[in-house]
């Protein structure tokens, strides 16, 4: 497991320091990734800290909402999932959109030694 995550970290170094070197990259795809898995943690990174409350609370809400009416109406036990996966779903295209309209460009700076984030 050990030589794995390595491996894992190296290959993640060698992609970013390869494709990271261009000067016009599109890195938006990370806060879409990051809200399509958490719900606010896109928005977190574009900077956006009202936004991602909005969207974390929102899936804790449908979660526990969910559950407690999945006790009186058992059907609802299949309806939560199908919401919370829509939410993530429409959480992650936010964060992405935004993330590309502000031009969220995330890697090295010019000297090599440092880790820059733009937005």
């Amino acid at each position: 497991m050990r030589k794995f995550m390595v491996t894992l970290c190296v290959g993640v170094i060698l992609l970013v320091a390869t494709f990271g070197a261009s000067a016009q990259t599109d890195d938006a795809w990370i806060p879409g990734l990051g809200s399509f898995v958490l719900p606010g943690l896109g928005q977190l990174l574009n900077d956006q800290m009202d936004r991602a409350l909005v969207h974390f609370g929102v899936s804790v809400a449908i979660w526990t909402l969910g559950f407690y009416s999945a006790l009186i109406l058992p059907p609802m036990a299949f309806a939560t999932p199908v919401l919370a996966l829509a939410w993530h779903v429409y959480s992650g295209f936010d964060a992405y959109n935004i993330a590309k309209d502000q031009g969220f460009t995330i890697g090295f700076v010019d000297n090599g030694i440092g880790f820059a984030l733009n937005y």
